[in-house]
């Protein structure tokens, strides 16, 4: 559930409008939106590959609408994903960011790609 009158809300009616309008409902198990959600990431770093960096400028205005509507794509499904299994994005993402933290403490990784696993105390 995601907070009453937010911005997350707003899309997910517009999602489910969407979904209902074509009677996809039936089609949208969690399994499955997971699977779009894949296919659609995967769609997304498409755009990317070969490019040194992948900035902006490198992409292009029509690669970059076709990145935007790709982002768009990924959003949509994870977005119906958390309605299905009844999940605050907005939430989660408070509680993975104190996880996040304590795994990743600024004073020790700041400035360092490593994963948490990578890096001892006092390095």
């Amino acid at each position: 559930m995601m907070a009453p009158g937010g911005e997350l809300d707003r899309l997910r009616a517009i999602v489910r409008a969407f979904v209902d309008e074509r009677d996809w409902d039936q089609f949208h198990t969690p399994k499955n939106l997971a699977s779009a959600l894949t296919v659609e990431a995967a769609e997304l770093l498409e755009h990317f590959q070969w490019l040194r960096h992948g900035g902006a400028d490198e992409l292009g205005e029509a690669k970059l609408r076709a990145v935007r509507h790709e982002m768009a794509d990924v959003l949509v499904y994870l977005v119906r994903l958390a309605d299905k299994l009844d999940v605050d994005l907005l939430a989660a993402v408070e509680e993975k960011m104190v996880l996040n933290r304590a795994k990743y403490p600024a004073d020790k990784v700041r400035g360092d790609a490593r994963k948490y696993h990578e890096y001892k105390d006092g390095e």
